[in-house]
């Protein structure tokens, strides 16, 4: 495991009690969805339109998220397909008031591009 962040910084947010246990632990699905989320940003940015998401490969989480850390995702976009963004998506905490940041979990997203009639649509080539 990495112990840099591979990608470029696409979200960052604070992880609240509301978004955790009784014991203080950030729900998993929590970091996931903001994962969806970082994925859905940088796949529309580079599909210049609308993406949902295809497909989540493999994620398992080595370490927990507290309440007051700072959540920080970073993507990479790994392959463009005909109609698909394949995406390196990592989630970082930054611990409560302290420099040291630990991955969470990583996986990979693949995205789809649509059309305004949410049908499949080519992703357009790089400018």
């Amino acid at each position: 495991m990495s112990d840099q962040p591979r990608g470029q910084l696409t979200l960052r947010t604070l992880a609240m009690p509301a978004d955790a246990n009784a014991a203080g632990d950030i729900f998993g699905g929590w970091v996931m969805a903001q994962m969806d989320l970082a994925c859905g940003i940088r796949a529309a940015e580079r599909a210049k339109g609308r993406v949902v998401t295809a497909a989540v490969r493999e994620m398992s989480f080595a370490k927990p998220m507290k309440i007051g850390d700072t959540l920080e995702i970073m993507t990479d976009i790994v392959k463009i397909g005909r109609t698909s963004i394949t995406l390196h998506v990592e989630a970082w905490a930054k611990r409560y008031l302290s420099d040291l940041r630990e991955r969470v979990t990583h996986a990979e997203m693949i995205m789809v591009a649509l059309d305004k009639d949410g049908k499949p649509t080519p992703v357009p080539a790089e400018a």
